[in-house]
């Protein structure tokens, strides 16, 4: 009853531990196995009996599945099998293409290590020859560098020497060679500096002997030159002096005679005159000059010339103890003078910078000093001084030039600042400050209340008082001649006549043609122009304030500024036309016509509108400038009429060559149509009186050449123009027969192309057929005017 009593609660109890085992960790076994121990006495046996039932079943379940697997394995085994044969053949065949693989690369691997050591050789080479073509440059240029110190090219060799340094040994440092040439160069140039101080030093004692020579050689060119002009001068009013007189035909020939041995003696003298070129060797100072440039020592160079030349001039002009026993001991001074200064002259004008103007000045003071002291030590007084008169006459015509050109730069200097918009006055300080600097009378202006505005730029009032400052600078040297009133008065004109007819007058065709001078500011300027030119009667009576001569003496100069402003008057004015019509070609060359549309947009092209919209707001500027007086009033009007009318013709003109341009080869009438609404709005923009002061419709005329035309084919009138033409009260007069020819040409074409099955629609055909027939008659008429013609 025990046993039986155990056996339910123990049997579920194993099958629980068996679970376990079979789902638990190995290392979780132990105290599950210990559980079966703790129990009752007979529980491990039933345990193990419960064991050997577990393991029975889980064997016959391995047995089942490897009866169900077994048949796969058995054909597993089978393949293998089969496939073992295959393989070992594959093993042999692997095994003997590895060893004839091997046999083969042998011979490769051979000669791929020759050709790896080629590639090496090669590139050994190849770096050799690159090294080397980047050492032979430097080794060349130091062997042309040794040729030109050889050859004595000592400049040629200090520009080698930086291209040596600059260029060629910065490739080639890293080389002995290059180290050693590097640390040569500097001796290379000490050398140099040497020995052209040297030739410097043999090229002063040389002039310094030749002072003498070069000074006679000098003074005879200007006496041979004096000697021609007077001969030039008196052959002249020999032969222009002519009296009416019989008897004076023997002095006459006379004249004639002595003239030609002057001539004969000039020709035969001319080939024995020797310059100063001829008689001094000057390369040794352009050659030391260039080699201290080159070398950055130019300023130890200049000094040491002036310091000798500056001893040399005090030794020449050191007179020797006899000289005033003889007439050749002056004329020996003086020459050795002359030609000391013959030399600086000519070193002053070739070279740049190694003798200034002020330094010549400045030897030129000093010889003067010495001359005057020599000539009160040495001579009395009363020698004839109209020579000297003479060469102050011609250094004034010099000083005039250089006043002529420093006030050209003022001239520009004044146009340059200059805002070329009317004066603004805001108080009456002000205007009363610039009328009592310029002459401007204007009763209408006065009378207006502040702030107004002068009708001139700011640079009238300042090219007024440049003009008079020009005159006293003039007279500053003029009146100190010893001439008369009248002599005076007579250059300080002619040299104001000199300024504003070449200086001012260049000035302002030059500022004319600037570019950034616009349309506005070239109408300035020809109101400027105008009020100089009125200011130029304020000039004569200052300068007869100044000399006391009358102007209506006979003999008196005018001043030409009527003739010098009116001609930039007309210079502005036609840069005003150009830059106009330049600004409408730009428009113009916008158009961009579909040449076969076959229907026009019903609007006018947007270039088009554009360029009427910029033309309007010129002409308006144009119109309203500030003007406080009729005359300046009119002035404008003139030139915005003009302008205008310049305006429209050059646009027709542009239109009619873009319709009959050679590249054009077709045109539809959608085209024509097109081009006829663009018309219509310049005949529009005309009429509207863009300027006023045109008479009638004066301004559309300037379109009737291309209404003509658009209206004969607009509306066909082929029948018309040609049954009318020649007659003065033809409907198309404007219309010539080659432009009417060369346009229909071009529709015809347009209709061809465009109508591919014109020949099947009898209205297409006759419309063709009309065109030729037109076609053949212009060409019969534009013929028979040719053979007229």
């Amino acid at each position: 009853m025990a046993e039986s009593g155990e056996g339910p609660g123990t049997v579920p109890e194993h099958e629980r531990i068996l679970q376990e085992i079979q789902s638990t960790d190995t290392a979780c076994v132990g105290p599950t196995l210990r559980s079966v121990y703790d129990d009752q006495p007979n529980a491990h046996k039933k345990f193990m009996e419960k064991l050997d039932a577990c393991i029975r079943n889980h064997d016959k379940e391995i047995e089942k599945m490897c009866n169900f697997h077994h048949q796969g394995f058995v054909d597993a085994i089978t393949e293998l099998l089969k496939v073992r044969t295959d393989a070992e053949k594959l093993k042999v065949q692997v095994t003997d293409t590895n060893r004839r693989f091997q046999d083969a690369g042998k011979e490769v691997i051979v000669q791929t290590e020759d050709i790896i050591r080629c590639r090496i050789q090669q590139r050994n080479i190849t770096t050799v020859v690159e090294k080397l073509q980047l050492c032979l440059p430097v080794l060349e240029m130091y062997s042309k560098l040794k040729e030109q110190m050889s050859t004595k090219r000592y400049y040629s060799a200090l520009k080698t020497m930086e291209q040596l340094e600059n260029v060629y040994f910065p490739r080639v440092s890293q080389y002995r060679f290059c180290q050693l040439m590097i640390e040569n160069l500097p001796k290379l140039r000490e050398d140099i500096k040497e020995i052209s101080m040297s030739d410097l030093k043999d090229f002063l004692e040389s002039i310094r002997k030749h002072s003498d020579k070069i000074g006679e050689t000098a003074m005879k060119q200007a006496q041979q030159q004096k000697i021609f002009t007077v001969t030039l001068q008196k052959r002249n009013n020999v032969k222009f002096g002519k009296t009416m007189y019989i008897n004076d035909r023997i002095p006459e020939e006379r004249n004639e005679i002595v003239l030609k041995h002057a001539f004969e003696e000039e020709d035969e003298n001319e080939e024995e005159v020797l310059t100063v070129q001829d008689l001094v060797d000057f390369s040794p100072v352009y050659q030391c000059l260039h080699i201290y440039s080159v070398l950055g020592d130019e300023e130890t160079f200049e000094n040491y010339y002036r310091k000798q030349r500056k001893k040399q001039a005090r030794l020449v002009l050191q007179p020797q103890s006899n000289m005033h026993e003889t007439v050749d001991g002056y004329r020996r001074y003086f020459t050795q003078i002359v030609g000391f200064f013959v030399v600086e002259d000519h070193i002053l004008h070739v070279t740049q910078g190694l003798v200034t103007r002020a330094y010549t000045d400045e030897l030129w003071n000093m010889a003067l000093s010495k001359i005057i002291a020599v000539l009160r030590a040495h001579s009395g007084y009363g020698f004839p001084v109209n020579r000297l008169f003479d060469l102050l006459f011609e250094i004034r015509d010099q000083y005039n030039e250089t006043l002529l050109k420093k006030w050209a730069g003022v001239f520009r200097d004044i146009f340059e600042e200059d805002n070329y918009s009317p004066i603004p006055i805001v108080s009456e300080e002000e205007y009363r400050a610039i009328i009592s600097k310029f002459p401007f009378q204007d009763p209408d202006l006065e009378k207006q209340p502040f702030p107004k505005k002068l009708p001139m730029s700011q640079s009238v009032p300042h090219i007024y008082i440049q003009v008079k400052e020009f005159i006293y600078a003039s007279l500053k040297f003029s009146e100190s001649l010893h001439r008369s009133s009248t002599e005076i008065d007579d250059m300080l004109r002619k040299s104001t006549n000199l300024l504003l007819t070449r200086t001012l007058s260049s000035c302002l065709l030059n500022l004319i043609k600037k570019p950034h001078i616009g349309l506005t500011e070239l109408v300035q300027i020809i109101i400027n122009t105008t009020h100089l030119e009125q200011a130029c009667k304020y000039l004569e009576d200052f300068i007869t304030n100044i000399t006391n001569i009358s102007q209506e003496t006979v003999h008196t100069t005018r001043l030409y500024g009527l003739s010098t402003f009116k001609d930039a008057r007309h210079a502005a004015e036609g840069e005003i036309y150009t830059k106009l019509n330049q600004k409408i070609d730009e428009f113009v060359q916008l158009a961009d016509y579909d040449w076969t549309m076959s229907e026009p947009d019903g609007r006018a092209s947007g270039y088009l509108m554009d360029l009427i919209n910029f033309l309007r707001s010129i002409f308006q500027v144009f119109t309203h400038l500030p003007t406080n007086s009729s005359d300046h009033a009119a002035m404008s009007g003139k030139v915005a009429q003009t302008a205008c009318m310049s305006a429209c013709q050059h646009l027709s003109t542009s239109l009619m060559q873009m319709l009959l341009d050679s590249e054009l080869k077709q045109i539809s009438m959608g085209a024509v149509q097109q081009f006829n609404l663009d018309v219509i709005q310049c005949e529009l923009f005309a009429s509207s009186e863009p300027v006023p002061g045109f008479q009638g419709d004066t301004l559309q005329l300037a379109f009737i050449d291309l209404r003509q035309l658009l209206d004969l084919f607009m509306v066909w009138d082929w029948s018309t123009y040609l049954a009318d033409y020649g007659q003065p009260a033809s409907k198309y007069l404007r219309v010539n027969p080659n432009t009417a020819l060369t346009l229909l040409e071009k529709m015809k074409d347009t209709s061809k192309k465009n109508n591919i099955f014109a020949q099947f629609r009898k209205n297409d055909r006759d419309k063709q057929k009309l065109i030729e027939t037109v076609v053949k008659q212009l060409r019969s008429l534009v013929n028979g005017m040719s053979q007229h013609t």
